[in-house]
């Protein structure tokens, strides 16, 4: 055994992963514009369109990865970490001191290119905590997506408790919050979130430990949306919000009791062939192990090496090109997933699905006071809670799938499109007595896509670039979202000018079915789009699902188990 690799189920991996969930959760700040967006409007003056412009601002940012994609097989996850903190202090910070009114009166154009920066922090966070853990649990690719994006869906209800319990709905405090706390975070976390030696060996106390992570994630959405819910109902006292704030925090750490769980009490599992060697050194291992992240970081730098010198032979004619090219399950470089029409179709079924998704987040305040409602918090909150929920079924679920049913995670996507369909014509009647179901819907739909895209992408092109292939998948969430967030806000706007063609004032609010009517139903058309693609897909990947689990498990095709 190479001295720092690690076995199966060994503690710093368990660790990284439980680091992981914080910084998720920290990085998930994006989803707190509804939170402030109001604030922001009027600190600025601008129209709902314009406002929307800004919430595109946080898309663009939020899914602008391509960059952290590429210098994930070069920079250690610490680094990525510390830009990604960099980032949030700029952004957050330029962003307060415009809504907080401390320094002079900012231009429209810096508040936009603040949040997208601020945002951008999401991207350098997620890019490594998911692809270092993705590397270290090869064979639970659903279970790690499902979590880990999982616990960035709870985010909103975690900043919205702080919000309404700590902060007395304060969008200055907020934003000074995210200014200095996510840096906090990822200071706190960046020496656990590394890539440790993976197992291609599944074990059973694997699925155990995977199995409480999710259980305890569940826990803490139902904490979540009872204390936000008990806030509205209740005028609780600052010692009880206090006391709710800790007993959250605990929650948070509930992964951590897995690797104490294996350091207090260490397994003896039975050893394979593989193992036989390392026999005699099998005794109880360290919470903490010597990082092998040195020699993977090297290893795949001497990769891309060998890539150019090998071009650069084939130019002088001293080597023949024999590559072939891969075949899907195996892995792909970035250029050459590009030419695939599996790569486009999932872009194409992304861009649809959480694209028309976001649209809806982003503008969640002003279609909640459209329906007659008039705390947003509830809303949010709900709306997160069932973005964790099908973020972390969406991995289970499919994980399920692909292992009983040979069917591709696809599948699942297919479901989620065709309940968008109706979940949007929901939206369009403008009903208060179906906000809230429209909203758990659009959530849990809008969760699976997330989890299911990630799995998908990396079991069709593979992990060796996945950072790359990922990100550039997530750039369709901005791209829809500058779309559709384009028509929102112009429908909105001319419906405002109908109800208050007196009114001068740029802070009015527009009610009833009209203000998003029309949108949902170009949503709902686009939804419908979406389910025949996504139909199209699953039919295409089909037989890489059947080579890949077609003997029960997971099997690492050659070019990947290197």
């Amino acid at each position: 055994m190479r001295a720092g690799a690690m076995k199966a189920g060994s503690r710093p991996p368990w660790l990284g992963l439980s680091a992981a969930v914080w910084v998720q959760v920290a990085g998930g700040a994006s989803s707190t514009f509804a939170l402030y967006s109001h604030a922001l409007k009027v600190a600025l003056g601008v129209d709902q369109s314009r406002l929307a412009m800004l919430a595109v601002a946080c898309d663009v940012g939020d899914n602008l990865g391509l960059l952290p994609g590429v210098l994930c097989n070069r920079l250690h996850p610490a680094v990525l970490l510390l830009i990604g903190a960099a980032a949030c202090v700029l952004g957050y910070g330029t962003t307060w001191l415009a809504v907080s009114g401390i320094a002079p009166a900012l231009p429209y154009w810096l508040v936009w290119l603040a949040l997208c920066l601020a945002a951008n922090s999401g991207a350098w966070l997620g890019t490594a905590v998911l692809v270092t853990n993705m590397r270290n649990f090869p064979l639970s690719r659903g279970a790690v997506a499902g979590i880990l994006k999982g616990y960035v869906g709870l985010s909103a209800a975690v900043y919205t408790e702080i919000y309404t319990g700590v902060l007395n709905d304060s969008a200055a405090s907020l934003l000074l919050l995210l200014t200095l706390g996510v840096p906090v975070v990822c200071l706190l976390t960046m020496y656990f979130v590394r890539p440790c030696e993976p197992s291609l060996a599944s074990n059973s106390s694997d699925r155990v430990h995977f199995l409480f992570a999710q259980i305890g994630s569940i826990v803490l959405g139902l904490y979540l949306v009872g204390t936000t819910i008990l806030n509205h109902v209740v005028a609780l006292a600052d010692i009880w919000n206090y006391l709710i704030l800790v007993v959250m925090t605990l929650l948070l750490f509930a992964p951590v009791a897995i690797p104490l769980k294996m350091t207090l009490f260490p397994s003896n599992r039975a050893k394979g062939p593989l193992d036989s060697s390392d026999a005699d050194n099998d005794h109880t291992e360290p919470f903490l192990l010597p990082s092998s992240s040195g020699s993977k970081l090297t290893n795949l730098e001497d990769d891309d090496a060998s890539d150019i010198d090998i071009l650069l032979a084939e130019g002088e004619g001293a080597v023949k090109q024999t590559r072939r090219r891969p075949h899907r399950g195996e892995d792909f470089r970035f250029r050459e997933a590009l030419l695939k029409a599996d790569f486009w179709l999932l872009f194409a079924v992304y861009f649809i699905g959480v694209g028309s998704g976001v649209t809806v987040v982003n503008n969640l305040a002003q279609v909640v006071i459209a329906a007659g409602a008039v705390d947003t918090t509830i809303s949010l909150s709900l709306f997160s809670f069932c973005n964790f929920f099908g973020r972390l079924g969406g991995g289970a679920i499919s994980e399920y799938l692909v292992r009983s049913w040979i069917l591709p995670r696809t599948a699942l996507v297919v479901c989620t499109q065709v309940v968008m369909i109706f979940t949007y014509l929901l939206f369009a009647l403008g009903l208060y007595s179906t906000l809230h179901v429209s909203v758990a819907l659009l959530g849990i739909c809008f969760g699976i896509q997330f989890s299911v895209m990630i799995s998908t992408s990396s079991e069709l092109f593979g992990l060796k670039q996945f950072g790359k292939i990922y990100n550039f998948i997530s750039m369709g969430n901005p791209i829809g979202a500058l779309l559709f967030n384009s028509l929102a806000g112009y429908i909105y706007d001319l419906e405002v000018q109908k109800q208050h063609s007196t009114t001068t004032d740029s802070d009015v609010a527009c009610y009833g079915p009209n203000c998003f009517g029309f949108t949902f139903c170009v949503l709902s058309g686009m939804a419908c789009l979406g389910t025949l693609l996504s139909i199209v897909l699953t039919v295409r990947i089909r037989p890489v699902y059947q080579m890949l689990y077609g003997g029960g498990s997971f099997s690492v095709p050659r070019s990947s188990a290197h």
